[in-house]
């Protein structure tokens, strides 16, 4: 039987629809209802048992994921990366437990690989009860660092591609220490995630040790060879920010939540919840000198929620900035969340 997403499969689909009744509590059967259809596509086109545990292993890690981030939603969390291979007898590595430390107090909860050297200063310095630990299995360097062990937030993962998700998708910020291909990689992605508008503006701090030059090198081939050669933007630099003090990592990640709270596209407009109001001459300034990202003959707008918005009623008493964004230059977005924190 040739199956379909929409409901144009007669018997199966009936049957389906009983199957999700008779299993109870399924609060979005629409979706479950396609997530079942596509396994049975799967099933009816894969003829190689691989795909098939792929795709069977991707979707109970992600629901995985998903039940235990959940409950802590409301709870802003830090993702951190670094080397595995840092000791504790490194500066640096005194860096990133302060770094937990400081995070922790400041009422959020980190999120790192489970390993050891950056990983591990980082969740001692926030405390098992402020961790997350989204862990894979290597054949070699990777063990779950003490204090995660045996942690109820502790994830261990087969995939690479589905912990990336996890390490992206439930943080609020991003830091970056000295590391190796990982912690380039990861810096990367998540660079092109939020330059591409793919994942929503977060502030993201490179942490050097004080006169240390790891990420002043890579800055640098930012703007010799990236820039030059017009492979980025200057405005893509408002997306990071390069830091050698703890106190200052810390001050840049909760600066950027001072005013800013979050974001949410409505068809073509994005909606900027704020944390508190802007008064109608900062609002002027705001169309002034970011006219250029808005479409044309559009402006920024003082607004309360969207009916969209009734799908999320705990931001609903939340004062709003909505505008028709370009959706091209992220980097100037970025100094508009700048300017509104800075106010």
């Amino acid at each position: 039987m040739d199956l379909h997403f929409s409901r144009a499969n007669g018997l199966i689909d009936k049957k389906i629809d009983c199957l999700i009744e008779h299993a109870g509590g399924v609060r979005t059967p629409e979706y479950v209802r396609e997530m079942i259809i596509a396994a049975l596509k799967a099933g009816q086109e894969e003829e190689t048992r691989a795909d098939l545990k792929l795709m069977n292993s991707t979707l109970k890690e992600m629901r995985f994921t998903s039940k235990i981030f959940g409950r802590y939603r409301h709870i802003r969390k830090i993702t951190v990366f670094g080397s595995a291979r840092t000791k504790p007898d490194e500066p640096v590595y005194r860096m990133a437990r302060l770094f937990g430390e400081k995070l922790a107090g400041a009422g959020f909860m980190v999120i790192t690989g489970a390993g050891a050297g950056i990983m591990q200063a980082v969740n001692e310095g926030a405390g098992s009860e402020h961790s997350f630990g989204v862990n894979i299995r290597l054949p070699f360097e990777q063990r779950t660092n003490p204090t995660l062990d045996g942690n109820p937030r502790l994830i261990t993962y087969k995939y690479f591609f589905n912990r990336k998700v996890a390490f992206l998708k439930e943080a609020s910020g991003i830091a970056l220490f000295p590391g190796g291909f990982g912690t380039l990689d990861e810096a990367m992605e998540t660079l092109t995630l939020i330059q591409t508008g793919k994942r929503n503006p977060m502030p993201l701090v490179l942490v050097d040790e004080p006169g240390g030059t790891y990420w002043t090198n890579v800055l640098r081939f930012f703007e010799e060879q990236l820039l030059e050669d017009g492979y980025i933007c200057a405005t893509d630099f408002n997306l990071f920010k390069r830091v050698e003090a703890v106190d200052d990592a810390v001050a840049e990640i909760s600066r950027f939540y001072r005013c800013y709270h979050s974001q949410r596209y409505v068809g073509r407009q994005l909606v900027l919840r704020l944390t508190s109001p802007i008064d109608t001459p900062f609002l002027r300034e705001l169309n002034e000198h970011f006219a250029d990202i808005l479409m044309p003959g559009s402006k920024i707008v003082l607004s309360g929620p969207l009916p969209a918005e009734a799908d999320e009623p705990e931001h609903s008493l939340l004062p709003r900035l909505v505008m028709d964004f370009k959706r091209k230059d992220f980097g100037r977005l970025r100094a508009l969340i700048d300017a509104l924190n800075d106010h």
